[in-house]
């Protein structure tokens, strides 16, 4: 399956944040976008979603692909979890063939075992972040599309998410967006704004 971005354009409120941009996302690339806040970099990706509509330009899915839009792990800005459920559910839920067994097996790569349980409500944001990024990475996909996955994250932690990410991902195209491309050598560079 490839994505192909072409010649597109998005403006809100009559200011342009992305102008006559063209992206071609095939099995096994890796795409960094980077840039400051408000450069596009949630826009774009939303576009790549099918979640808002390009102003001019065009967003094809190629080759022999069933669907009408993209099927995709996301890592959205927000966490987007259930709050009152473990993280072992939070997981579990988004793919039927998956047993909680494997959901804990796969959560524990990135936290402690002893946190699985309890409401991810109750959990820091970076520990939130980390079992967004295991649900992502979980979902049969056609790509990977992370939205600042590491906000908050040290070092040490986004070089372990990305160990568990590029594992996970195998040969499925990632997309992830960030200020700066600290960490993300394996990917090629999108610099906006």
């Amino acid at each position: 399956m490839t994505i192909e971005v072409l010649n597109i354009s998005k403006a809100y409120d009559g200011k342009q944040v992305l102008k006559d941009l063209s992206l071609l996302i095939s099995d096994e690339s890796a795409y960094a976008v980077t840039g400051p806040g408000g450069s596009g970099k949630t826009t774009l990706l939303n576009l790549i979603l099918g979640i808002i509509k390009p102003d001019s330009g065009q967003i094809n899915l190629l080759g022999d692909y069933k669907y009408d839009r993209v099927n995709a792990g996301v890592v959205f800005q927000e966490d987007r979890l259930c709050e009152n459920f473990s993280a072992v559910q939070n997981v579990a839920m988004v793919n039927a063939k998956l047993s909680e067994r494997v959901a804990r097996e796969e959560l524990e790569k990135l936290l402690p075992a002893e946190v699985l349980d309890q409401p991810v409500r109750t959990l820091s944001p970076k520990m939130r972040r980390k079992v967004c990024i295991v649900r992502a990475c979980i979902i049969p996909s056609d790509v990977l599309v992370l939205d600042e996955p590491f906000a908050g994250f040290d070092e040490a932690e986004r070089d372990q998410a990305i160990a568990y990410i590029r594992a996970a991902a195998a040969k499925t195209p990632i997309v992830i967006s960030a200020e700066t491309d600290a960490g993300l050598s394996f990917c090629k560079s999108v610099q906006l704004g």
